[in-house]
């Protein structure tokens, strides 16, 4: 649709690209992004972060755009930020590490790209594919930096829990918890949901973002959830075709990288919901177990102090039903007040004192 633009996004969609150097990161956002960038065969050729923001595939839009033939189209979107290769001994500062594993602490999510093809053509920095090594690899740089950091912090509290300060000695407690299970390797991503989880999420560990790992190639004994194996080189090559003449090439219906582009809003516990008018056609991004008010805060901040009511009906239903106007007539239009749980595919009129 020629009609789709793009607004400010949301800013707790933020997907940062990681790896090891020369394993496709780079040809992953230019793929993603159709930007034409350096992907020179060097390990240090992307130095500061390239930033792109990619549409969520959505075919529910188009098809309330369909019905509602507005003059504006606005899809979810999703921040990707390209960052440089880390290598053994980034926790350390090698390699410019430093830097770069400061830029993964800015983002809310990680795709972990790793090399399983082969090629003479392209180096290797460890001299050889294999692709637990190099996840092996890259986790582990990530909590030998969340070990500093968590010992910084340790340091920062420790005359308060001298003092005996009960926040400081409860915060104390947690981080010696987090450090020993990192210091034996264990994984922390699956780590109770209490009151731990407020302490270490100030921190920003780098061990406790969600992980996506995109196999760049094939890998027949991969042991890890949340990947998706992607020709890279193949999903770059298309994204400089039209999204047509790129459809026809491919054997699946859906490319590596709209899958990708779910998953990454998936990981982050989002769902959307929609307004349509004649004037645009929008999704809105929220995270699940959203109330109506906060919802209608995404909208405008004066939406939510104002909030009255919420009129929902379902995407499909109100497509099946042919409108709005329509399913007002036939009472398909449900009142939700303050306590309503958005649901994923919600349509929604937000009433407020204003309106």
């Amino acid at each position: 649709m020629d009609n789709i633009a793009i607004l400010p996004y949301n800013k707790d969609m933020k997907i940062g690209i990681a790896g090891l150097p020369n394993v496709g990161k780079s040809t992953l956002f230019k793929a993603l992004t159709r930007k034409q960038i350096d992907i020179s065969n060097y390990p240090f050729c992307t130095i500061d972060p390239n930033v792109g923001i990619v549409n969520v595939p959505d075919e529910r839009l188009e098809k309330l755009a369909t019905m509602s033939n507005p003059k504006k189209i606005i899809p979810a979107v999703v921040e990707f930020v390209d960052i440089a290769g880390l290598v053994k001994g980034a926790s350390k500062g090698e390699g410019l590490g430093n830097q770069f594993l400061a830029n993964i602490r800015e983002v809310d999510a990680i795709v972990h790209v790793v090399r399983s093809f082969a090629s003479s053509n392209i180096i290797h920095v460890e001299g050889n594919v294999d692709p637990q090594r190099d996840i092996d690899i890259i986790e582990m740089e990530f909590a030998l930096k969340d070990i500093e950091t968590i010992e910084k912090r340790m340091a920062k509290i420790k005359n308060d829990v001298k003092n005996k300060q009960k926040d400081a000695i409860t915060e104390m407690a947690i981080l010696e918890k987090y450090l020993e299970i990192l210091r034996m390797g264990n994984d922390i991503h699956s780590m109770p949901d209490d009151e731990s989880q407020t302490v270490m999420s100030n921190l920003q560990l780098l061990s406790m973002k969600p992980v996506i790992y995109l196999i760049n190639g094939s890998w027949d004994e991969n042991p890890n959830k949340n990947s998706i194996e992607v020709d890279l080189l193949t999903e770059a090559e298309l994204s400089d075709l039209s999204v047509e003449e790129a459809n026809e090439l491919r054997d699946e219906e859906e490319s590596g990288l709209d899958k990708l582009v779910r998953s990454a809003y998936e990981i982050l516990n989002m769902i959307t919901f929609f307004t349509t008018g004649e004037d645009e056609t929008r999704a809105w991004q929220i995270k699940r177990e959203t109330l109506a008010p906060q919802a209608a805060g995404t909208i405008h901040t004066d939406f939510e102090k104002g909030f009255i009511k919420a009129e929902v009906i379902n995407w499909q239903e109100l497509i099946n039903i042919g409108g709005w106007g329509k399913a007002r007539e036939v009472g398909k239009i449900r009142i939700e007040g303050k306590g309503y749980v958005m649901k994923d595919g919600d349509v929604v009129e937000f009433k407020t004192h204003n309106s």
